[in-house]
């Protein structure tokens, strides 16, 4: 499977893959403060492990940074 992850293409070999099992494998999930748009839509951490992605899906994954 391809995907579309913040601007870049990214192979899987899974045939599906859910937004929870992504962000393991983009070494993601353990950090804070991340949000996940597929096709412009949210998605709610909770809907992570189910939410099947499939290989048209535009995603964005967006971390939270501190600054000023």
């Amino acid at each position: 499977m391809e995907l579309h992850i913040n601007n870049q293409k990214f192979h899987f070999e899974q045939k599906q893959i859910s937004i929870k099992t992504l962000l393991d494998l983009h070494g993601t999930t353990q950090q804070k403060g991340i949000a996940v748009a597929v096709n412009t839509k949210v998605i709610t951490q909770s809907d992570w492990s189910t939410y099947l992605l499939s290989e048209t899906d535009d995603i964005l994954i967006i971390t939270a940074t501190q600054g000023g």
